[in-house]
């Protein structure tokens, strides 16, 4: 098992990004996300200075002193929580293929990869994006608009097109050293921190087919594991603002 690494301590803006991308309904008042944050370890002033920029920045929005995700972040939470509990059909073999077509100015292109990415295809060459066809993938107008769709079967070696394009053992190695971070996080704080990073590797999970992932594949117990941090942060939190009232 891989040395157990403590992930980076987050600054205050992450860290108040990170408790209300985990909440549902994803807001809360600023004497609670104050309150839990201290516990948690941050100032109380670098908490508050953090929340006046993120509602002045547009990730957050403050409603008679309760402050909840914008809707760019609601959209953030919903990718988080589909990544947490992904859907998955069975794989046939074939590929699918997404080939950019249109030509398009530099913050397009951005947007286009950025949507790609976020559909867990991986750039072969540029314009063309492929990834296994096991996910029901939904193209926004503006992606469809801009390419085409093709179906294929990759004439090589599948595993090494497969490795080439989404690192599978790599994603695995800093899943296992995730895993053991949590195992060995004793304090909230920790745990905290070790979650936040959790869920950013699971965002980058390629969902790829049984047939293509490498032994002791990590992605389920890195599932797990975050859904069991969520459920004692609730508690956490809930006991800290109880303690308040």
């Amino acid at each position: 098992m891989p040395a157990p690494a403590r992930p980076m301590k987050l600054p205050a803006r992450s860290a108040v990004l990170s408790a209300l991308l985990g909440a549902h309904p994803a807001e809360s008042t600023a004497a609670g996300i104050v309150d839990v944050a201290v516990r948690l370890g941050f100032q109380e002033s670098a908490v508050r200075v953090a929340l006046t920029r993120m509602v002045a920045s547009g990730d957050l929005e403050r409603d008679r002193g309760v402050y909840r995700l914008s809707p760019r972040l609601i959209s953030r939470q919903e990718r988080q929580d589909a990544a947490i509990s992904p859907s998955l059909k069975p794989w046939d073999r074939q590929w699918s293929m997404q080939v950019v077509t249109v030509p398009a100015d530099a913050a397009t292109r951005l947007a286009t990869r950025s949507e790609l990415t976020g559909l867990r295809y991986a750039e072969l060459r540029e314009g063309v994006w492929l990834r296994p066809a096991n996910l029901d993938v939904v193209r926004s107008d503006a992606l469809t608009a801009r390419s085409e769709e093709f179906s294929c079967v990759p004439a090589g070696d599948v595993d090494a097109l497969t490795s080439r394009l989404f690192d599978p053992a790599g994603w695995a190695r800093d899943g296992a050293a995730l895993l053991a971070a949590a195992e060995h996080a004793d304090e909230m704080s920790t745990r905290f921190e070790v979650a936040a990073a959790t869920v950013r590797h699971i965002l980058h999970d390629p969902l790829l087919p049984a047939e293509l992932l490498p032994a002791d594949w990590p992605g389920e117990r890195l599932r797990e594991s975050y859904q069991r941090f969520r459920t004692d942060f609730g508690r956490f939190a809930n006991g800290v603002l109880g303690a308040g009232t």
